[in-house]
């Protein structure tokens, strides 16, 4: 393969469905020397109605074959039109970009498998097709990323411990990232690990919760707790934070992974039912849920990673390493760890997954494999995602 850096752009629409996120990166080499170098991030909002039905789908509402297909055909417009959008921000024309890579729109994660006709089965959905992209840029594209790891055996989920290996390995350092989307994830990187002694899983709730009761409680007017303001003009009730934490997903042991289907709508009626059980008012029960996401990150790490592994730094991204709340719950818990946020790194907080994404295309198009089955559970590697080449100019 050539040895000349390649520009490559990552795509990343989470659980939340609350936009686009879009990376632009250069990346050479190969591991363990890869090289990438994170060049420009922009984010793009779905048209409103989009994102409605996006999420009423992920809840698993009915829709017929047709609309599924017209759907994911939609979204693979939109995703080309948000490309070609970055483009022109990151002022780089499209026929000097080499790759694209999409994670797409999960609408459905079933990691661990269950009995479907008779037979244990275990399926992931992400949409947005990627020939429409390629065909629309002029990009050959990646996506569909996490089949192929669900054939061997694994959770589809993490995916980005591979690109958190590559970025943060440290000889001596040991480092845990974690990463608060609408679902929060980490990846525990010891000092001078290999690969197969990295892991990471799922550890619960991110941001998904917080952002559905902002929602509920404005009637759509906010989308979410800028700065934690709500969440800190609430009070503490002890009682009801006892009640989330005894979720069972937090005692599964990893390989573990989660979503929509599990902290979607009805866990919000659950938490809206037990905020009205001890009187919480919409503040106070914001808060209960910010503390829990920030909580549920603690137990995971006490429960599964620091009784054996020594941990020097705590790297945070994503949409919650902006709330003041959550980062002072994991300071307090974590005194002797550093918590960092990503941009310390020269990673912006909410590009780092779209960035994980263009890494991950990149060996996926190199033919390399880039799953870490100690974290996914998969029985070996995987070459990750499919391709859709870009029409011939």
């Amino acid at each position: 393969m050539a040895a000349k850096p390649m520009f490559v752009l990552g795509l990343m629409s989470g659980t939340s469905a609350d936009g686009i996120d879009v990376a632009l990166a250069r990346i050479s080499g190969a591991a363990p020397n890869l090289n990438a170098k994170l060049l420009g991030h922009t984010s793009f909002q779905f048209p409103p109605a989009l994102r409605k039905e996006i999420l009423r789908v992920a809840e698993q509402q009915p829709i017929s074959a047709g609309e599924l297909s017209q759907l994911h055909f939609r979204l693979g417009h939109i995703y080309a039109d948000a490309i070609l959008a970055a483009c022109k921000k990151f002022r780089i024309p499209p026929r000097r970009v080499d790759l694209i890579g999409n994670h797409g729109q999960t609408i459905f994660h079933q990691g661990p498998p269950i009995s479907y006709f008779g037979s244990p089965t275990a399926s992931t959905l992400q949409i947005g097709e990627g020939s429409v992209i390629a065909a629309r840029t002029g990009i050959t594209t990646v996506a569909d990323f996490r089949p192929s790891d669900m054939a061997l055996g694994g959770q589809g989920a993490p995916l980005v411990p591979y690109a958190d290996y590559v970025l943060y390995r440290h000889r001596k350092l040991g480092r845990i990232s974690l990463n608060i989307g609408g679902i929060a994830n980490v990846t525990v990187i010891p000092a001078g690990a290999r690969p197969d002694q990295v892991f990471g899983f799922d550890t619960g709730p991110g941001n998904m919760l917080i952002d559905a009761l902002v929602q509920h409680f404005t009637h759509g007017r906010q989308r979410f707790d800028k700065d934690a303001r709500l969440a800190q003009s609430g009070r503490s009730i002890p009682a009801l934070l006892n009640e989330l934490m005894k979720d069972p997903y937090l005692k599964l042991a990893p390989p573990k992974s989660t979503g929509r289907e599990y902290y979607g709508q009805a866990s919000l009626k659950k938490l809206l039912a037990l905020g009205r059980r001890h009187r919480a008012k919409p503040a106070d029960l914001i808060r209960a849920a910010t503390i829990f996401t920030a909580l549920s990150v603690v137990d995971a790490l006490n429960r599964f990673v620091l009784r054996k592994h020594k941990i020097h730094q705590l790297i945070v991204s994503g949409g919650g390493a902006h709330s003041p709340l959550i980062l002072a719950q994991l300071a307090a818990a974590f005194p002797r760890i550093e918590v960092l946020p990503s941009s310390r790194f020269g990673i912006s907080e909410d590009g780092k997954e779209a960035f994980a994404f263009a890494l991950l295309a990149y060996e996926a198009f190199h033919k390399r494999p880039a799953n870490l089955p100690s974290a996914t559970g998969a029985s070996g590697p995987a070459i990750l995602g499919k391709i859709s080449y870009a029409p011939p100019r």
